[in-house]
């Protein structure tokens, strides 16, 4: 997968601004790594290796040279000049249009695209050390042909996920459902069963791996998080592992269908579930008295709510349909209810508040549904592996638990909580909720880079060290990583003549830089074997 940086680093020339471009072009792997590394004479000189041996330093990777061959195909490339290489950061210089820089990322062994000109990266990364926001660099950009899908797909933005090259994979997810007739011969789940990535099915009815069970809505949900058919349909996290669990039994209603579906939880989170799509709702049984009213409905009563909370404090992230009621009963049911799910209502191609899907507030006066995705004439795939449509919030549901896991790919460390929240804060009516459409529409752009940004100061700060201000005009104040209290420090100006070498510690952590003459500088701070350097601007 691939990726653009946004790092604040200068360009060193700036030729017709608005057409050409400077940029970093960082690739994927080197070539004979461990062979080189062996045999350290054939990338160093003996006195390097002598050097690196008395101080300790170890021969890596960053030693070995750039593959020259990338370096020789970036050079044939359509209106790219090379004009530097780093091995230590395995890339090269280049000047061209940005279109054209833009296409190199179509080579297979090019990971990222880091501009001179940091208003034009796209992705804030802020962990050149870190390998939080690991990539698979053997793939190219992925660009879908959504087929009929795609007005639900990009009425979300989950398309611009996707480009990103997070499309589920890695992350499980678990469809509880009534039944999933003939799954593994559905042409819309090829790739699911040829890749392993059904990783096991379980009905909760007869208590057999068979999850056929009473209809095929199982289906059409799945097919919405998982189904792909070349340039006709592709759900919104295709590269996902799933467990499809059957807890509906078609022909009554009865209290026990909650039963099995928090069994179901229990038996998802034991196997490493992450995300949970339910595109069933419980309210109106077959024995009224079992029905529940609109006061039980403050999710905390229901044994589905109740299961629902708990599945959440053990870390899933559980995905609702709010109900097809709008029309009769009125408001979301169970589980939808609970605080823990974050519940769906449905659209239609417009954006539009259907009237058929459920709506809010819960008893209790908590905004519900939380958000919205296409529910009329959503595009599913059939039974028989057509692509064609079908309406309500089951298939807002999925829409939405495929774009969760999507994003929740991005960052997988983080919590359900934050992906919930995050995804809220995203949609349109975020501040002015209503409670037909709840927070409305969801934006996995703008949610795209919240995760990315999230919490990323913090850790900077736990991790490495920080300069500040920048620029500076007279002190410039360093904080220190919690792992270290001492440090040494140097100042180069651009030339590369060392101005200043001083050791800091936690106590003494202030460089006066008063007579100091305007213009850029670099430090680097030597603490143990960690080393950064950094970029000052002296005002």
């Amino acid at each position: 997968m691939k990726r653009l940086l946004f790092l604040g680093l200068l360009s060193v020339t700036q030729i017709t601004v608005a057409q050409i471009q400077d940029a970093w072009v960082f690739f994927a792997d080197k070539e004979d790594v461990q062979a080189s590394i062996a045999n350290p004479i054939s990338i160093l000189t003996q006195e390097s290796i002598d050097r690196k041996t008395m101080h300790g330093v170890v021969i890596d990777e960053r030693d070995v040279p750039v593959n020259e061959s990338y370096i020789s195909t970036i050079k044939n490339q359509t209106g790219i000049t090379v004009f530097a290489k780093s091995k230590w950061m395995n890339c090269v210089y280049v000047q061209g249009t940005q279109n054209n820089i833009e296409n190199l990322l179509g080579l297979p062994f090019v990971t990222d695209v880091e501009y001179a000109d940091k208003d034009l990266n796209l992705i804030p990364d802020h962990t050149p050390a870190a390998d939080k926001f690991a990539i698979e660099n053997d793939q190219s950009r992925v660009v879908y042909n959504y087929g009929d899908a795609t007005n639900q797909t990009e009425m979300i933005g989950i398309d611009y996920v996707h480009e990103q090259n997070f499309t589920g994979e890695d992350m499980i997810v678990a469809v509880m459902d009534s039944g999933f007739p003939n799954f593994a011969s559905n042409p819309g789940f090829a790739n699911i069963i040829s890749e392993g990535r059904l990783l096991g099915t379980f009905d909760f009815f007869s208590r057999t791996t068979n999850v056929t069970g009473t209809g095929s809505h199982g289906i059409s949900t799945s097919s919405d998080i998982g189904g792909f058919i070349q340039d006709e349909f592709v759900g919104t996290a295709p590269n996902a592992s799933f467990y499809l669990f059957r807890t509906e039994y078609g022909p009554d209603e009865n209290p026990r269908e909650e039963a099995w579906w928090v069994e179901a939880l229990e038996r998802a989170d034991s196997l490493g579930v992450d995300v949970v799509n339910t595109s069933l709702s419980y309210q109106e049984y077959d024995n009224s008295n079992y029905s529940h009213s609109y006061a039980d409905l403050d999710g905390q009563t229901t044994f589905a709510a109740r299961g629902a909370n708990l599945a959440f404090d053990k870390g899933m992230l559980l995905v609702s349909s709010a109900g097809n009621a709008g029309n009769g009963f009125g408001t979301v049911a169970t589980p939808a209810d609970a605080p823990g799910v974050l519940t769906v209502g449905a659209v239609d191609l417009n954006g539009n508040y259907v009237s058929f899907s459920s709506r809010g507030p819960t008893v209790d006066g908590r905004v519900k549904p939380d958000v919205m995705a296409k529910g009329l004439d959503a595009a599913v795939i059939s039974q028989n592996g057509n692509v064609t449509t079908s309406n309500g919030t089951s298939f807002s549901s999925p829409i939405m638990a495929g774009a969760v896991t999507s994003l929740w790919e991005v960052r997988p460390e983080l919590r359900n909580y934050q992906i919930m929240q995050i995804v809220r804060e995203s949609a349109h009516l975020f501040h002015n909720p209503t409670n037909e459409m709840g927070y409305g529409i969801p934006n996995f752009e703008d949610a795209y880079n919240a995760v990315i940004t999230l919490g990323l100061e913090d850790e900077m700060l736990d991790k490495y060290f920080a300069l500040y201000p920048n620029p500076v005009v007279d002190v410039l104040h360093i904080s220190f990583p919690e792992d270290s209290n001492s440090a040494d420090l140097v100042i180069y100006n651009v030339l590369g003549t060392k101005i200043m070498e001083t050791p800091i510690t936690r106590d003494r952590n202030r460089i006066d830089m008063s007579s100091f003459t305007s213009g850029i500088y670099l430090v680097t701070i030597t603490s143990g074997t960690k080393r950064n350097s950094y970029k000052i601007v002296k005002q």
